[in-house]
């Protein structure tokens, strides 16, 4: 039994909800994304049956301590796709790019563009190398 949601989802909280259920049964449920099991809980609370879902709340809150940290979606969320690696800079690309920024601070230290100037065609001259 997985949950649905591919958001993880935090043990503590879902022990902490189950636990709870014994004033008010099946919130936990909710949580974990099994919103179905959560309506049967709540009418089970409200029939003479009472009893056995606050006991299932109680006993489903120590369960979920022992449960590894996949059920609750955590792998899911460590497995996500590798960022793609920077493709090699050309040398000589690098090159005029050390030039072009040399000259513009040469321009800001002169006074000629402002330090707004500077950092603005800093960024764009940035940009279009990564």
């Amino acid at each position: 039994m997985t949950l649905s949601s591919s958001e993880p989802r935090r043990r503590s909280i879902a022990v902490a909800l189950a636990w709870c259920g014994v004033i008010c049964p099946g919130i936990h449920k909710f949580y974990l994304g099994q919103p179905g099991w959560g309506v049967v809980y709540l009418l089970l609370g409200m029939t003479p049956l009472r009893p056995i879902p606050h006991i299932a709340c109680a006993l489903e809150g120590a369960w979920l301590l022992g449960r590894p940290p996949e059920f609750f979606g955590a792998e899911a969320a460590k497995s996500a796709p590798p960022a793609k690696p920077a493709p090699p800079i050309d040398p000589k690309q690098m090159n005029a790019l050390g030039v072009a920024l040399r000259e513009l601070d040469r321009l800001r230290q002169e006074g000629l563009i402002s330090e707004a100037e500077f950092e603005q065609k800093r960024r764009q001259l940035l940009d279009q190398v990564g």
